[in-house]
């Protein structure tokens, strides 16, 4: 925009200069930017002003892993129970894993329960048994108190699993049970390990006793060594 505005009168020898007037609407985003910045000013100053009126409140939290003193279940009744059940095959982990979990004070899982046959003989059978695992009705050496947080059991797949799919998919989705899949990598080392326990079974090397699972290096050296297939 020019500064000045040259005018040539009717006499050549005169000049009129002229400033130009200024936009009416420079000056409106000015008073905008200016009104805009008070009204922020002013909201935070009554915003740290209200805050700073307000008296802390103590928070409460609930432990979801409760001690019991007790261990009777009217003790434990705001902490949830969450359902598992762990799907998988024989030789592939899933005892050290249960192990693993009933480490903790308030997991119990409950072990092989289908490895009998009555349990998993039809769908009524197996609905029955597991309500009564869900419904903290199932007593075992793993069942440490009425507390428990997490209940649960491991399940083979050909034990009646696969056979009875949809009626157990559709009974864990009503239950609300988590499925916690476990599988080993190397599918050809579970079945050396199943072959090994097969024959281990009859042999009994562990001074004449059969155990599914070693727990020490000089066990595995002792039990495999002698295998042959």
């Amino acid at each position: 925009m020019a500064e000045f505005i040259c005018l040539y009168g009717k006499d050549s020898a005169s000049i009129v200069i002229k400033q130009p007037k200024r936009s009416p609407l420079f000056l409106r985003m000015i008073v905008l930017v200016f009104a805009m910045v008070c009204g922020l000013y002013i909201c935070l100053r009554q915003f740290s002003f209200q805050t700073s009126q307000l008296v802390p409140t103590p928070i409460t939290t609930r432990i979801h892993y409760p001690k019991p003193q007790t261990f009777n279940r009217s003790e434990c009744g705001h902490n949830p129970v969450r359902f598992f059940a762990i799907l998988s095959m024989q030789r592939s982990g899933s005892g050290w894993f249960e192990t693993l979990l009933n480490s903790h004070d308030n997991v119990s899982s409950n072990g092989e329960i289908f490895s009998v046959l009555d349990r998993r003989r039809n769908v009524s059978s197996i609905v029955q048994t597991l309500d009564r695992v869900y419904n903290l009705d199932w007593f075992t050496s793993a069942s440490k108190n009425e507390c428990s947080a997490a209940v649960g059991f491991k399940w083979m797949l050909n034990q009646g699993l696969l056979d009875n799919h949809e009626e157990i998919v559709d009974y864990f989705n009503r239950r609300g049970v988590s499925a916690i899949f476990l599988f080993r990598r190397n599918p050809l080392r579970r079945m050396v390990s199943v072959l090994a326990n097969s024959y281990d079974r009859y042999a009994k090397l562990l001074n004449g006793t059969h155990k599914s699972h070693v727990h020490s290096p000089e066990e595995f050296l002792d039990t495999a060594g002698r295998c042959t297939f």
